[in-house]
């Protein structure tokens, strides 16, 4: 195949992302800008689907020589296999992963395994996305569909040098058809099972000789895979529209201007949740009438919720390409501002209790970009990129978690639980001998907490906002040595300063209790002595256990024991004294996993002045040799950068290294816990060799690499918030294998194999503890796509079958659940071993069957029957602590079989 395209950018961003790439996940994936449509020969190679040609330095170049590890998928495979959002791209692309996780909005996107961003709206993510050369800096303004896609390139590894906005992991960018001069267009309408309709329409056209215009538009509904037998309303349906204007005003000579307008829009009821491990939690549930899904049978398709979720998730911005020849060089400016607005609410207990009444989150994000680009030749020899990229985002968030109805209730019959009957919030007839803690501590701190604990209405209340500022200056340069020998040198100068705000405000009275306070200190020595003689009188009656009430009575008046009995009592006495004041021997500890809402220290104050600045100067350096006109290989070593994230959750906490100036300053909380308000800057690394082949028969690609990313920013989710921390380093050896295969006319077969090896190689202040040396999450060694294609000529048009096999082997859904490590008073990890193996039972693999069959008639209709996920390959996505249910393990079910027929008409 061979497809033409017009620039003059040499190997730099703009043949990257502004031109096809040979795509070796899947056959006929790249489509012309500008053809050689008049040339029967060149038509006929392109029906082959192996040789793309780029004239971006104004010589021909095929895109196989361009050393680089990419991926693409072109339109035809986007149809082929019902690929609707980048969300469905990760069953074609080798090494990329997408997981969806609370909302609609919160999509995350691995590529080698390293990537995040999705659940916290102050971190960009490692992975990013760029739709017709412009940067989406969150997953919720990436997501939605779009109108005639011509390709998805998938860059793995740091782009720094060809993208002013560095990116540590790996890129995204989505090319959409530029406006045509000739009037065309195409309509498609699906119908699928769960009621899934699907309707979309694209035209284009002149307006006049040097003006095209194009406008697509479009629906996406479908019932939801997951019924709620509550609400009675299905969960996880789809519900979302799109909108989007070009105009590409061309002189044909010497500039062009290209203007995109969109809108989308998402209403759904999202995301699906079940109990994927019951806790002790789960019976308190239950015995309040409350239901919750079978963790042994998670995937049932059944959820409960005490209401639904929402998920109001608003995108729209406008975009102007500018492109001016000059000589031998094109001057480029992408000028684009955008708006995300996101309202999401869910019943984050997962059952049909009222406990939680809202955990809600309204986002508000405004980006604007500018970027000016010169690239050029000089001479025979030297291809030359230089840019300046500019970001202004403004980020306001505001949060509410709030205790519903029942959590009193369920407190109360907790603390019973948690702490074997000895404490309860009020006299209760389920803990008849329990001591009544709101008593005790009214007495204690002469203040009224009787009714005080849990009600209705207590909770968090929450407000965020980050102003962020960055610029780049990027450029590259392309050597040819001798004819076939290039080498290239890049780099990329980044200074990106950061403002933040967190406030909270925490109503709930029990979290805001001091458990370790002088107050208390009477009735910890009371309950200490009253626990040492228990036990004491269970060891000298062997036991094996404390001994009961009616036991130590027993023991004290038995005239055969009682005479040990002082022994016993005055050894008691004398532990509680020596520890009344010692925090880990508070008898108090079990109940700190019901203090889910301290009290929150606000940014900025006089220790944290709620900004972050960083600057960075990212290089590659790459060598690449032409074989022969059909071999080449390459050598690369490049170096990328992502800039302080921070966390804007309930969860963000002062440094452990600001703790004595926030205790000297006196803005210490009342159990004041320790963590961190942002992650420091990642700084990723990768070495690489790769050969490219590309024959008559196949076209072969080869990767191994070694990547590494220093200070990588982890996201962990830990019941009540998120933990963002920084690793000490991660790194991962991999190889990757993409073919094409051409073994009979109309016949293609494709295959793409990665194999990964991640490491954390220092990782000791994670959300569980030290786990250095362990295996990150979500990442399966060995990851296989197979699929094959067939064009059988039935004279009037085309019959082509179509099949895709996505399989990966066992790999761990979470290093760990954080809510299950031992932690000390101040919130510190004091054994995270409980945490990891809490952890270890959830693993998941991939198993994924896609398939179609289409009928491509000459007169340009089409009509395809489909199946996604066919053999119903059932999984988590990830796994969690369940918010205030300490012991108990939510998950998100990947989705069931779907299937349809579409119909389509391209005129």
């Amino acid at each position: 195949m061979k497809t033409t395209i017009t620039g003059a950018a040499g190997f730099s961003r703009n043949l990257l992302c502004s031109a096809a790439a040979l795509a070796l996940v899947a056959p006929g994936v790249a489509m012309a800008q500008d053809a050689d449509g008049d040339d029967p020969a060149a038509e006929e190679e392109e029906a082959q689907g192996n040789t793309i040609l780029v004239t971006a330095t104004k010589r021909e170049t095929t895109l196989q020589e361009i050393p680089v590890a990419v991926s693409v998928t072109g339109a035809e495979t986007l149809e082929r296999d019902v690929i609707r959002d980048i969300r469905d791209l990760q069953t074609v692309v080798p090494s990329l992963t997408v997981g969806q996780r609370q909302s609609s909005a919160n999509t995350g996107f691995f590529i080698r395994g390293f990537g995040n961003g999705a659940n916290n709206a102050g971190i960009e993510p490692s992975v990013g996305v760029f739709i017709d050369g412009v940067y989406r800096s969150r997953t919720a303004s990436s997501i939605s569909d779009l109108p005639n896609v011509q390709r998805v390139e998938v860059l793995r590894g740091p782009q720094s040098t060809l993208f002013g906005k560095n990116a540590s992991a790996g890129v995204i960018s989505v090319v959409t058809e530029e406006p045509q001069f000739d009037f065309g267009g195409n309509v498609e309408l699906t119908y699928g099972n769960f009621d899934q309709v699907v309707a979309r329409g694209y035209v284009t056209g002149p307006l006049a000789d040097s003006v095209a215009f194009s406008v697509g538009a479009g629906l996406n509904s479908r019932d939801g895979f997951f019924e709620d037998l509550n609400t009675g309303n299905s969960v996880n349906n789809r519900d979302r529209w799109y909108a989007r204007a070009q105009i590409l005003v061309d002189d044909g000579e010497s500039w062009r201007i290209r203007v995109i307008a969109d809108i989308d829009d998402i209403d759904e009821i999202c995301c699906g949740v079940v109990n994927a491990q019951s806790g002790p939690p789960t019976a308190v549930i239950q015995a309040l009438g409350g239901q919750v899904t079978d963790p042994n049978n998670p995937f049932a398709d059944v959820v409960y919720n005490n209401f639904d979720s929402t998920n109001e998730i608003r995108n729209h911005g406008i975009s102007a390409q500018i492109d001016k020849d000059i000589g031998d060089f094109t001057f480029t400016s992408i000028t684009a501002s955008r708006t995300t607005e996101a309202v999401t609410v869910q019943d984050s207990d997962f059952s049909t209790a009222d406990l939680i009444y809202p955990n809600s989150q309204d986002l508000r994000l405004d980006t604007f970009t500018q970027e000016f680009r010169v690239s050029g030749t000089i001479g025979d020899r030297i291809d030359l990129l230089l840019g300046l990229f500019y970001i202004n985002e403004d980020v306001e968030q505001s949060n509410q978690l709030l205790y519903g109805a029942d959590f009193r209730n369920y407190a109360n019959l907790l603390v019973g639980n948690l702490s074997g009957g000895a404490f309860a919030l009020a006299p209760s007839p389920l803990f008849p001998t329990a001591v009544p803690l709101e008593q005790v501590f009214s007495a204690s701190f002469g203040q009224n907490f009787v009714g005080s604990f849990f009600n209705q209405g207590q909770g968090f209340t929450e407000s965020y906002t980050l102003d962020s500022e960055a610029f780049s200056i990027f450029g590259q340069v392309d050597f040819e040595i001798v004819d076939g020998l290039v080498l290239t040198l890049g780099g990329n100068y980044t200074d990106d300063s950061k403002t933040f705000t967190q406030e909270a405000i925490s109503t709930d009275v029990f979290s805001s209790i001091d458990f370790d306070a002088p107050q208390l200190a009477p009735f910890r020595q009371q309950v200490l002595t009253q626990g040492a003689i228990a036990q004491g009188v269970g060891d000298a009656l062997m036991l094996g256990r404390a001994a009961t009430a009616a036991e130590v009575l027993a023991f004290a008046t038995n005239p055969a024991t009682a005479p040990i009995f002082p022994t016993i009592q005055a050894g008691a006495a004398a532990f509680a004294a020596a520890n009344v004041n010692n925090p880990l021997a508070n008898p108090l500890n079990p109940l700190r996993a019901l203090q889910f809402l301290p009290p929150f220290l606000g940014v900025p104050n006089s220790v944290e002045d709620g900004t972050t600045n960083d600057d960075n100067f990212s290089y590659t350096a790459r060598l690449a040799y032409d074989i022969t006109p059909d071999v080449n290989i390459y050598a690369s070593y490049a170096t990328g950068f992502k800039a302080s994230s921070v966390n804007l959750s309930r969860d963000a906490r002062p440094s452990l290294a600001d703790r004595t100036a926030i205790i000297n300053a006196g803005l210490a909380q009342p159990n004041q816990t320790y963590g961190s308000r942002f992650a420091g800057p990642e700084e990723s690394t990768v070495y690489e060799v790769g050969i490219k082949t590309n024959f008559d028969f196949a076209a072969l690609n080869l990767t191994v690499f070694q990547q590494e990313i220093e200070g990588f920013q982890s996201n962990i989710f830990t019941g009540s918030g998120f933990v963002l921390a920084n690793a000490g380093s991660q790194s991962t050896f991999g190889v990757e294998f993409e073919g094409l295969w051409y073994p009979a006319p109309g016949l293609t077969l494709n295959t793409a194999v990665t194999y990964l090896n991640p490491e954390f190689d220092s990782f000791t202040q994670s959300a569980q503890g030290d786990i250095s040396g362990t295996t990150p999450s979500g990442i399966p060694e060995w990851t296989v796509i197979l699929g094959a294609q067939y064009e059988a000529d039935l004279g009037f048009g085309q019959l082509i079958p179509r099949v895709n096999y996505l399989w990966s082997s066992e790999y761990q859904l979470v290093e760990g659940l954080p809510a299950f490590a031992v932690r000390a008073p101040d919130g510190t990890i004091a054994d995270g071993g409980p945490a990891i193996a809490a952890g270890l039972p959830f693993t998941a693999r991939q198993n994924n069957l896609t398939a179609s069959l289409t009928l491509a008639m000459d007169n340009g209709i089409e009509l395809q029957v489909w199946g996604r996920n066919i053999l119903d390959d059932r999984y988590f996505g990830t796994v969690f602590d369940s918010p205030a249910q300490p012991g108990a393990v939510s998950g998100y079910p990947n989705d069931p079989t779907t299937y349809g027929i579409t119909g389509r008409f391209r005129f």
